[in-house]
């Protein structure tokens, strides 16, 4: 009692003590994340030139960008477009507001008018636009909101209509933005003779090419301290993003050749009959087996994962690995068990016939609503259309000609034919009305259903047969079993904890795995072979992950990779490892360079030529467009020299591509003066115009500022 007493006392210091711990967990953790303290980032995918994307309006714009294309993206796919397209709309109506570009009223009219006035609800009784029409319509759509009113052959609410003004206004003020910059970028007169001097003025010289290869690579040293000099002087072709690099093994669920072995050994023991003990009946029952089954489509659909056919194919039909076995056997045989792909079969031939391998046939087609290139003019339902072939096919059968109906077919492409088809048997009509015609004899007629509704079909003639059987397959697809699946983890499992402490590609190389290096941006997505694996990314890019540090995925439909974070790179210039494969031949062709033009000795051509060994060579009609050197390639700093030298000049030596050049200009082409240089402007403003809008909003966009928080709020 006296230690309850003391609790009792000192209940308020204890509650304080829980409080202030309390308290300090939850600041520790704000200080975490400093967005929980700053209002943070987490609802705010991007900030564009301080203008905030809400997470929440952004993945409704994502779910309804993936609606529309059907789920043909992915998550990844969607939010880059949505987030591209946002970022656009930002930027550019920054622009307009600093300009004050609006669409006023009757512009807006305009506007409208140049996109409605087709639609019979906007004209009046001479089929002209009537701008009264418009605004009842648009009041109409106001006092009845939210409901939807139809125009056309589409429902439309107010707020549809209203965003698609705004749309229509934001791609009038976008236009205007761009005419204007158009009208100041026009090409001049000077710009034209430059051009038309640039195809047409030639030069005639002839060379000498010392090529680089000429000194051995052996002989050019670079030391790290140069290639970090060359990236600094180059750093727009050595600027990147913040790239990870990870190396990852892989762990395939994939079926052992003794899950191989009990496939197909499950695939025999069904061919013949099984004797199993009725726990209800306490008797014996006889299952019946391939063998004996008296109704091969139940046997099939019951014991396959692949359902019956009951159809007669070709060789061709056939898997290339059994086609020829199969064909060669007699009615009853079997083939098998064999790999197809992802299942073992087991094939039985239970008919062989002579079959055309082309058809004619006639038809009359009754669509219905729903029906593929069903048109406005079908009104019947599937039923009504289903009653009518019925009907038709009766009166057929009853005596009626089959000419004499015609009429009532909506296929006026075969009706001008007497709805005569020829089909060849590999041709790509519907497959229910191809097989009607292949699976049944002249004469016959009956009614078929496919995706463009009910035909009435009549076989005129078949002709061209030749062998087809009809097989029953039994299929049993390639899985691994419980106990593959649980080897493939402890297998990975073992990898993973060896990693702690040793190296991991030894480790890979001692269990014969591939190591396999992937770099990542901080938005990819995808591993070669596995898809989508953003989880491997937010891990590799998390602040908490650090170099030489390792982890586990499991990967859908495939298994278990485990991946090594090699080396985080951050964003900004290249680091001299990685750029030292593109800057070190550079380094070492200017070296080059300076040791030949130490060794060139002569005031000729010719001489420097003999010096060196070489024969001098001569490139004709040379031009400012083209620099091409016949047998030297491209050299637009040759060819540029050239343009510089007077005739019977010899020039500097000058680096090129290929080596260091002397030349001498033998010739020079001058073209005549024109009167008239308007078709070069024309040419000049047709090649500006088609670029400058991406060109204008690549600037806008480099010179944003822009605070990307993707990465850490959705993807």
């Amino acid at each position: 009692m006296a230690i309850l007493n003391k609790i009792r006392q000192r209940s308020l210091i204890l509650i304080l003590v829980i409080a202030l711990a309390l308290f300090s967990f939850v600041i520790g953790d704000l200080f975490k994340n400093s967005d929980a303290l700053t209002g943070g980032s987490q609802d705010v995918i991007a900030t564009i030139e301080g203008t905030d994307i809400n997470r929440n309006d952004f993945m409704q714009k994502v779910k309804n960008y993936q609606e529309r294309f059907g789920g043909g993206q992915s998550s990844t796919q969607a939010m880059n477009a949505i987030y591209n397209q946002e970022l656009r709309k930002v930027i550019l109506d920054a622009e307009f507001d600093k300009l004050e570009l609006s669409v006023e009223k009757d512009e807006m009219r305009d506007l409208l008018k140049n996109s409605f006035s087709s639609y019979p609800e906007f004209q009046d009784q001479n089929g002209s636009f009537d701008v009264n029409r418009l605004n009842a319509f648009i009041a109409n759509l106001k006092d009845v909101q939210p409901e939807s009113v139809q125009l056309s052959n589409f429902q439309v609410n107010y707020e549809s209509w209203a965003n698609n003004e705004n749309t229509i206004a934001s791609n009038a003020i976008q236009q205007s933005y761009f005419n204007m910059i158009k009208a100041g970028v026009g090409s001049t007169i000077v710009e034209a003779k430059d051009e038309y001097l640039g195809e047409s003025k030639t030069v005639d010289i002839s060379f000498v090419q010392i090529p680089y290869t000429s000194i051995a690579d052996s002989l050019v040293k670079v030391t790290k301290s140069e290639v970090q000099d060359y990236i600094k002087k180059n750093k727009e072709d050595y600027q990147v993003e913040a790239t990870n690099e990870i190396v990852y093994v892989e762990f395939k669920e994939e079926a052992s050749k003794q899950d191989e072995d009990n496939i197909k050994a499950g695939l025999m023991a069904l061919v013949n009959d099984k004797i199993e003990f009725n726990d209800i009946t306490k008797a014996t029952d006889t299952i019946l087996g391939f063998n004996n089954a008296t109704n091969i489509e139940d046997f099939i659909n019951l014991n396959s994962d692949v359902k019956y056919s009951d159809t007669y194919i070709r060789a061709s039909q056939l898997p290339a690995v059994a086609k020829d076995t199969l064909m060669n056997l007699e009615v009853g045989n079997y083939y098998g068990p064999y790999r197809d792909g992802e299942f073992f079969k087991l094939s039985k031939v239970v008919g062989i016939k002579q079959s055309p391998d082309s058809s004619k046939v006639r038809h009359i087609l009754i669509p219905y609503v729903g029906g593929n290139r069903a048109d406005a003019s079908v009104t019947k339902t599937r039923e009504e259309a289903k009653a009518t072939a019925d009907s038709i096919l009766g009166k057929i059968k009853s005596g009626t000609r089959f000419m004499d109906l015609l009429e009532l077919s909506s296929d006026k492409v075969s009706n001008e034919s007497n709805g005569e088809i020829d089909m060849a048997f590999n041709s790509s009509f519907a497959p229910e009305f191809r097989a009607f015609g292949f699976d049944n004899e002249e004469g016959d007629v009956d009614v078929v259903e496919t995706s463009f509704g009910f035909h009435i079909i009549e076989i005129l003639k078949q002709s061209n047969f030749s062998k087809t059987i009809n097989i029953a397959t039994l299929a049993d697809k390639v899985e691994p079993s419980e106990q593959t699946l649980q080897d493939v983890f402890n297998k990975m499992s073992k990898f993973e904890i060896a990693a702690r402490t040793g190296d991991f590609n030894t480790l890979a190389e001692e269990r014969k795995l591939t190591a396999k290096p992937i770099t990542f941006k901080e938005l990819d997505e995808t591993i070669p072979g596995l898809g989508s694996q953003r989880k491997v990314v937010r891990w590799s890019f998390n602040d908490n992950t650090d170099a030489g540090d390792f982890k586990s995925f499991s990967i859908a439909g495939f298994g278990f990779i485990v991946a090594k974070l090699v080396e985080k790179n951050e964003k900004g210039l290249m680091n001299v490892e990685d750029a030292s494969i593109t800057a070190i031949p550079e380094i070492k062709k200017e070296k080059k360079a300076k040791m030949i033009r130490e060794k060139i000795s002569g005031s000729t051509v010719t001489d420097i030529a003999k010096n060196q060994g070489l024969s001098a060579r001569t490139a004709a009609a040379v031009s400012m467009s083209n620099t091409t050197l016949s047998g030297a390639g491209v050299e637009p700093q040759v060819v540029g020299a050239a343009f510089g030298l007077k005739v019977g000049a010899t020039s500097k030596p000058v680096n090129g591509v290929k080596g260091v050049y002397v030349l001498e200009v033998t010739k020079i082409n001058e073209a005549p003066a024109l009167d008239n240089y308007t078709s070069y402007i024309n040419r000049l403003n047709t090649a500006r115009n088609g670029t400058i809008q991406s060109k204008i909003y690549q600037a806008l966009e480099k010179s944003a500022v822009i605070e990307d928080n993707r990465a850490k709020t959705v993807y």
